[in-house]
């Protein structure tokens, strides 16, 4: 029998009131059932925030390296349990246990820092304007906040949100995705075992509309921070807007790293081959268009389409280059975009189809692809694939490569290749993204600094991690004290 997972709200693991699950499958292998999850309804989410906003004020006057200590705890025990977190991630999610492994030693990083950042909370001293006078900010939680997480990074992600919202003293209800739920239960029951107190941080299971859209139009929740597609973080946006509720949307991208004629184009196919190709180009960050100079052009694709068709894929536990889809419908999107990119008179250089083999049968893999003489109006060049598939198109100099790498609707992370010095810095000037890259890949964030796009890759409100992160979770107020 397959491990039944139950929801945690007010300190307690409880089934859902429907009385329903659903199955949580290995995406290598079909036949593994990970777990079964509550398909948790409105009125259980309605009670994860009462018990949330029920200890919202124990929780915020709860001292700052006191609320430090709980997540340093939890950061001890996560390390404790970091094979066991790896391998339950790789089983619902597909990556690689190296991908899984370094995942998971985020999550650890994450806490541990906002462990430390929960004793800077405070605000600034200002000099007033009279005498007799004290002129200061306090820097105050939101009170309680809805976390929705995507499948992608089913552990960072959710640990990027609680982290410094439970740092800042707001009290969360977390909703992760369907697909890839274990290791975010894992981590609440980190924080359970760490001591942190009933009902300040809650998990609920359950669709995007029956539990995301609660939380997100919910009266007594005051910040929704969502990880996800811009299609339903529009959504989600509208419907915190309706009660001007705060919210930060994370969403997608069409990432591209430019490749100029002084580059070491073995150096390019490397970092646009590791950009593109790992995690299964599951990462909103992920590199999807490489928009390379007409002179080394017929160089990279010959690169590049070498470098995908050399990758080994198999099943995320035997550690290959590259793991599965999550899902089959994941998969089919993909396959369906390389269909549409050979229609619209793209050249399919290497993969874009189902490997064969026994070893293949029950899982959800497809080899990674690229695609060469892509031109700008194309479908594969504007929008997001969300797989192992890379769109190589042709420049005829710099301003003509910033130009197709600023066409699209999406600005989340860009990077150039180059030994211009010039070229670099006018880069990330010119590039309209949330994050800049000079000879690196599109993927990959130090955890201490902010993390957002431009465009419809995010609501551009407030950015994620660092201390951007606690920005979000906080409000300030100004206090005169005059004597």
């Amino acid at each position: 029998m397959p491990t039944a997972y139950r929801n945690y709200v007010d300190g307690e693991w409880i089934e859902s009131r429907s009385g329903e699950t659903f199955e949580v499958r290995n995406p290598a292998d079909t036949s593994d059932i990970v777990g079964e999850f509550q398909a948790s309804t409105s009125a259980d989410t309605d009670a994860a925030v009462e018990a949330a906003v029920g200890v919202q004020t124990e929780w915020a006057t709860t001292p700052g390296p006191e609320r430090g200590d709980v997540l340093a705890e939890t950061a001890r025990i996560l390390e404790e349990q970091r094979d066991e977190l790896t391998e339950t991630l790789t089983r619902e999610e597909g990556k690689t246990l190296d991908e899984a492994g370094g995942e998971v030693q985020r999550a650890i990083d994450i806490f541990r820092y906002y462990a430390e950042k929960a004793r800077d909370l405070g605000g600034t001293v200002k000099s007033p304007s009279g005498t007799d006078t004290e002129l200061y900010t306090k820097r105050e939680p939101l009170g309680t906040v809805a976390l929705i997480t995507p499948w992608n990074y089913p552990i960072a992600i959710p640990a990027w949100k609680l982290a410094p919202a439970l740092a800042a003293g707001n009290t969360a209800v977390l909703k992760p995705a369907s697909a890839a739920p274990t290791v975010a239960w894992k981590l609440l029951e980190a924080l359970d075992e760490a001591g942190l107190p009933d009902g300040v941080a809650n998990y609920v299971t359950g669709s995007g509309s029956e539990v995301g859209g609660t939380l997100a139009s919910h009266e007594n929740i005051d910040g929704v921070s969502f990880t996800g597609s811009t299609a339903v973080g529009t959504v989600v946006a509208q419907a915190a807007a309706d009660d001007l509720t705060r919210v930060q949307c994370e969403m997608g991208g069409k990432n591209p790293t430019v490749v100029m004629p002084s580059a070491d184009v073995a150096e390019a196919v490397d970092i646009v081959g590791a950009g593109a190709f790992g995690v299964t180009g599951q990462a909103c960050t992920a590199c999807s268009r490489a928009i390379v100079h007409e002179d080394v052009y017929d160089e990279f694709v010959a690169g590049i389409a070498d470098y995908a068709a050399s990758i080994e894929i198999g099943p995320g536990l035997e550690n290959p280059d590259m793991g599965p889809h999550v899902t089959q419908s994941e998969l089919e999107s993909t396959l369906e975009y390389v269909d549409i990119a050979t229609e619209d008179g793209a050249s399919l250089e290497t993969g874009g189809r189902q490997p064969e083999g026994r070893a293949y049968e029950d899982g959800h893999y497809v080899e990674p692809a690229v695609v060469s003489d892509v031109t700008g109006d194309m479908r594969i060049a504007q929008e997001e694939v969300f797989g192992p598939v890379l769109a190589v198109l042709k420049v005829d100099g710099f301003e003509a490569g910033v130009d197709v790498a600023n066409d699209v609707a999406y600005g989340l992370s860009a990077s150039i290749v180059t030994q211009e010095l010039s070229e670099a810095h006018r880069f990330t000037e010119e590039i309209e993204s949330g994050v800049a890259k000079v000879n690196e890949k599109t993927t990959g964030l130090e955890l201490h600094v902010p993390f957002g796009g431009y465009k419809q890759s995010s609501t551009d409100t407030y950015r994620e991690q660092g201390d951007a992160g606690l920005d979000f979770f906080t409000s300030t107020k100004t206090v005169y004290m005059n004597y």
